[in-house]
Formats: C-alpha cells, structure tokens, sequence
C-alpha cells in the first residue's frame, strides 16, 4: 500500500539509523539524519568495537533494499567456531548445516558504508548537531550547541530514535506515566584488541572460524578482517583477582597474555600496546515499553532493547525491527496509529527473548565450550538433529539461521534443554551417545512435551 509522503527525522546515524533511512527514501519520504557526534567517515574510529556478525536476519533485511552483494564485499564467512582451550590443539565445532555462516564485517567500516548509501539515495545527514529536547505530541526537535545554549527548532512529521542503549529520545519518553524501563549493567567489561596481519596480508588464524579463548570467568574473541587482521574483544570481569583493576602496567599485561592466551604470544606487544590505548567499555541490557508514543515517535533498535553482544544479534535484532516496520507500512499505508502500535507488540516479545539469550550465550561461550559434558550434549544433539531435522533445530540454529520470532526460539531451547537434562542422566551416557537407546529416549521424551 503506497503511503503519502511525510518529513521524517532520524536521531542516530549508526547502522540502524541509516538502514532505516534507505527505507524511508525507497518509500518516496523525505529523510533527515541527526548525529551529536561527527561524522565518522571523517574520523578514526574508536577503539570500543566488536566485530558485527550478519546472519540471516540481516542479510534479509539488507536484500529488501537491494544491498546484500554490496555488504557482502566487506564481509568474510565464518562456518564454525575455534577453540582454543590451553594444553590442547585448537579445535573446531560447526555452527549449522554445509553452507550456514555468520558473516564478520568491521562495525566501522559498515557504518560508513551505509551512511554512503543512504546519502546515494537521498537521505540528509546533519552532523555535529545535537538533540536536546524533543516535543513527543507534535514531533518537533530542539537542537543547539549546548543544553543550557540557545536552541533551534525543527517540525518533523515523524521521528525515529536509533540513537542506542542511552537514547535521548527515549529519555523523554521515560518521563511519560506508566512508561517502564530497566537497565541492567553485567560486571564483565570489554576492551578492542588487535592481531594484525602476517606481512603479506595473510590472516594469522584461520580466516573462516570465529575464534574463542573460553576462561571460565573471562574469555577472549577474534573475528577477521578483509585485510587480514583479526579484531579481537577482551570480556573480562571489572575487579577481582583477574580483571581490568588487576592489570596496572604494561609488565601486568604481559603476563596475563603469556599465562592466559599462550598462542597469541607473537603479537603480545601489540595486544599490550592496545590494551592501554583503548578504553574498557560496560555492556549492558536495556529494556522499555511502550516503545512508541502515539502516531508521531517511535524506537527503533538499541534504542528500544540494547542487550549484551554474545549472540551476535544486535544489530540483527535492529536491521529485523525495519524490516518488520517495512512490512506493517506495506500493509497500512497511510495508518502510522496501526503500524506503530502494531510494531511494538510485536516486536517487544522478540527483544525481550534474545536479551535473555543473548546473556546466557555469555555463559555458554566463556565457560561451557570447555566443559567435557556440555561437548558430549551438544555431539548427542548434532547427531540426532541430523537424523531428525524436522523434529529438533538447535536453539543456535533457530536464531541465527533462520527468521522465526526470538520468542519461538527461546521456548523451544527450553524445552530441548529439559530434554537433553534427562538424556545426560542415563546411565554410560558417555559410552553410548549415539545409540538407537538414546534417539529412542529423546523420541519418546519429545512426544511427552
């Protein structure tokens, strides 16, 4: 359904701003984009990211826009993870079927490319220009060097918030009666690291795994780069015996790599160099609703559910939000009451199920992925997945590749998990994993559910 062209602001020129952007120009609106922060094809970007990973909701949302092949250009496969736990050779677990793959692309250099994009198709991005103030019934922003400095006032039709997890149009939503809100800090921080290429250009690790040093309360994580570098992410805990606190000197540094990570030990002067040279960043889950305010404001990605990076779908979760958002305005037209609102009970439920999984991957990934019993469930699960794949779909495989709701994901992983409780408590279970005994208990356990 054609909708009648309206004068829209975005807060927030991240990837979700700016996809959503492409969007709303594709659907003939006039688009404008306002960042406090310049513009960061200008810029070094800061040391505070962690590689993105597009999976399959991405990628759709991007295809409906025409860009896939163009993101694709700066994107490497990875179809499997890397472990590397100490005292054993590094070894590798699938992520799904033959052909499934999370895709590493630099947070940076996403950006600037869909910021290029978005001005390609007409989008006006105002940068260094901040918004302090928002009136939410008559969609007007106040904008101005400064919040106690004079303020200029723009008249918008619309406004969206992709300005992230400390949203500043959110912060005036939160002053609304009956308007709930959470914020929930982990004491795990993060720091960028870099391991960079061999000097022909070459990745030092394999190019297509996702790489994991699980430590069991911290653990380190490389995802390459398209010039042959690895961005690496730190996740350790803020204090305590091994933490950020811990680590005061460069000498300090050394001798946690040297401990801890003993393969990356060619580039410890490097990883030592950036671990006082970038900042320790805080990761936190956010949660809101109502996530729009009448016809005239609505959240969008971050803004609406920040949550912690251990799935890879943040920004899959926010790409899905303009996409779900794309489908209501095709069916709606003109009726923004309808596809706000429609929006945000449709989608709440999502966020809040790949919050949740998204925090217990932290759990997984740092600690179980060593774990001896938690390798034999998920071989035990593989292979009877394999015999049965219309009768079990690995919550992993659920989410990322495929674009059933994050809710249907979650329930079903928990009714797997309680499943898998029973079928690791049989007896030799360790002897007799792949057994007709065991598919016939999972079996007979699945038509109990």
């Amino acid at each position: 359904m054609a909708q009648t062209p309206k004068n829209i602001a975005i807060i927030g020129s991240g990837l979700v701003g700016s996809l959503l952007a492409i969007y709303l120009r594709k659907k003939g609106h006039s688009v404008t984009v306002f960042d406090r922060r310049p513009d960061i094809r200008t810029i070094k970007f800061s040391g505070r990211s962690i590689n993105l990973a597009m999976s399959n909701r991405g990628w759709r949302s991007l295809e409906q826009v025409g860009l896939e092949a163009k993101i694709k250009e700066i994107a490497i496969p990875l179809d499997k993870r890397a472990m590397h736990v100490n005292d054993k050779p590094v070894y590798f677990q699938k992520y799904g079927k033959e052909g499934e793959a999370i895709w590493s692309i630099s947070r940076g250099i996403l950006n600037k490319r869909m910021i290029d994009l978005a001005e390609e198709e007409g989008t006006e991005f105002r940068f260094n220009e901040k918004v302090w103030d928002i009136d939410l019934p008559t969609a007007r922003l106040y904008t101005g060097e400064s919040e106690k400095g004079e303020w200029k006032e723009y008249q918008y039709d619309l406004v969206f918030g992709c300005d992230g997890a400390f949203s500043r149009v959110r912060h005036k939503m939160q002053r609304q009666s009956r308007f709930d809100y959470s914020q929930d800090f982990i004491d795990v921080g993060y720091k960028e690291l870099t391991i960079p290429a061999n000097e022909d250009g070459t990745h030092k690790l394999d190019k297509n795994s996702f790489h994991i040093w699980p430590r069991g309360q911290f653990m380190l994580i490389a995802m390459p780069n398209v010039d042959g570098s690895f961005t690496c992410t730190l996740f350790l805990p803020f204090e305590g015996k091994v933490s950020f606190e811990s680590i005061a000197t460069e000498d300090d540094a050394r001798a946690f790599f040297k401990e801890y990570f003993p393969n990356v030990q060619k580039d410890i002067e490097n990883l030592t160099k950036d671990f006082f040279n970038n900042p320790t960043s805080a990761m936190v889950t956010m949660k809101c609703y109502p996530w729009t305010y009448w016809n005239k404001v609505a959240l969008v990605g971050d803004s609406a559910h920040a949550i912690v990076p251990f799935y890879g779908q943040g920004m899959n979760a926010g790409f899905e939000d303009i996409y779900r958002l794309d489908k209501l305005m095709e069916s709606h037209g003109d009726d923004w009451d309808t596809i706000f609102s429609t929006y945000q009970k449709e989608r709440k439920p999502n966020a809040d199920a790949i919050a949740e999984l998204s925090y217990r991957n932290f759990v997984e990934m740092s600690s179980k992925t060593a774990d001896p019993k938690f390798l034999l469930q998920k071989k035990i699960e593989k292979h009877f997945a394999a015999k049965h794949p219309e009768k079990w779909v690995p919550v992993y495989s659920r989410v990322t590749f495929s674009e059933r709701p994050y809710a249907e994901a979650l329930a079903i992983g928990d009714q797997q998990e309680k499943i898998m409780k029973e079928v690791m408590l049989m007896p030799l279970i360790e002897e007799k994993w792949d057994s007709q005994e065991v598919e016939d208990k999972i079996l007979e356990l699945l038509g109990e559910e």
